[in-house]
């Protein structure tokens, strides 16, 4: 649980009761790769913490095509924001995509906590913020770089997962086809 603890203290400190009040509303889990945590359609009730291991969020199109949103490694928070924050059924999937350890944090838990140590919604409201302003740069790069540019930035906020999640799905989180992806990953190889 020490991850977790280090990943709240890069933005807020708890005292050591605090960490004992905090770690008492949360739940670890070990799962193996494929495991689903949460199927789109269903209300997201859990933030997750990777320990360690590799979870995706994902959605599928009317077509059956797969559209990576995110990628969460060892030290990162995924979830379905939307679903989460308005209780509303989501359309994502989280995946496990390598043998995991993760946390989970329930909305309910997250809400006591906020009122027994308030400063942790200083923590959360900076993990939303960051997010936010992931999100629409990625966006931006979506619109305004090349395919080879947002990959050269995939490697650069990803390096380890090159080698450990398949082409489709880098493929798909920089919005390209698998088959471009290939030619694309080809070309850069030849350069």
């Amino acid at each position: 649980m020490q991850l977790i603890l280090q990943n709240i203290a890069k933005h807020i400190m708890l005292s050591p009761e605090e960490q004992l009040l905090f770690l008492s509303k949360v739940n670890t889990q070990q799962f193996k790769a494929k495991s689903i945590l949460l199927n789109s359609g269903d209300i997201c009730k859990y933030s997750y913490f990777v320990n360690s291991g590799i979870l995706r969020s994902f959605n599928i199109n009317d077509h059956i095509v797969e559209h990576v949103l995110n990628f969460a490694t060892e030290g990162y928070w995924i979830g379905d924001m939307y679903s989460l924050l308005s209780q509303k059924p989501g359309n994502l999937f989280i995946e496990v995509l390598e043998d995991a350890e993760v946390v989970f944090l329930s909305k309910e838990k997250q809400e006591i906590l906020y009122k027994e140590i308030p400063k942790l919604e200083r923590f959360f409201r900076i993990l939303i913020e960051n997010s936010l302003v992931a999100n629409q740069e990625r966006l931006m790069d979506n619109l305004s770089l090349s395919a080879e540019e947002r990959f050269e930035k995939f490697c650069g906020k990803y390096p380890t997962l090159i080698q450990k999640v398949p082409q489709k799905q880098i493929a798909s989180y920089i919005g390209v086809t698998p088959e471009f992806f290939s030619k694309m990953k080809a070309r850069l190889l030849r350069k």
